[in-house]
């Protein structure tokens, strides 16, 4: 809730007119907050942000003279103490990850319910970032430290075994070339084939090479 007697001061940029209406009546419905401006496009919007700054600036991305991020980086030079929250329909990286560059502390999707408005502003204004879960978990996918693919690991009396099969010799001509029975070179291709997951020559040759293994 805003402290004492002064209503938080909300801007929207929004050029829905069925999700304006909805945003507007949300604050209007509110005994904290008051509906500080309302822009329809970039062009309104920074000719707003000339004027007295807002508590809150909620901005759509998808405006039809130019993207609400636009908007966001201005707004967060303009009015520093502003906080600001993307409220559209674009989930995707493009959109997502710049619009926090720029200075977004919150980003929710449309369908989040419209009777969560006035509770997601007052997170926001008390420091909190209102974020729909599909964002959060795109944002802490990307942070996510890549691993490199598993390769299956071959101990180097297997790798030379295989190395042997794909120049085409024979199990018993691999048993006398590796001083070994014929059993365990059979013992070598089994375990070969268990750890690249194939079940015949030609599939193990495959495998191996795409790993890198020969």
């Amino acid at each position: 809730m805003a402290t004492g007697a002064t209503p938080l001061r909300v801007m929207v940029v929004e050029d829905d007119a069925s999700f304006r209406g909805s945003f507007v009546a949300a604050i209007e419905a509110t005994g904290d907050m008051v509906l500080h401006a309302v822009a329809e496009n970039v062009a309104q919007a920074m000719a707003l942000l000339a004027g007295a700054p807002a508590d809150i600036l909620v901005v759509d991305l998808g405006l039809p003279d130019g993207s609400g991020i636009e908007v966001i980086s201005a707004a967060h030079r303009a009015w520093p103490e502003c906080g600001i929250m993307v409220s559209t329909t674009f989930a995707d990286d493009r959109h997502v990850i710049p619009s926090i560059e720029a200075g977004a502390t919150g980003y929710l999707l449309k369908d989040s319910s419209e009777s969560r408005i006035a509770d997601d502003i007052r997170t926001l204004h008390s420091g909190g970032s209102p974020i729909s879960p599909r964002i959060a978990r795109k944002i802490l996918l990307r942070f996510r430290p890549v691993e490199p693919p598993a390769q299956p690991l071959l101990s180097p009396r297997e790798k030379q075994a295989l190395e042997l099969i794909t120049k085409g010799f024979s199990y018993d001509e691999i048993a006398e070339l590796m001083g070994v029975t014929r059993n365990t070179v059979m013992t070598f291709v089994r375990r070969i084939y268990l750890k690249l997951e194939v079940s015949s020559k030609a599939e193990a040759i495959f495998e191996a090479r795409s790993h890198g293994l020969l």
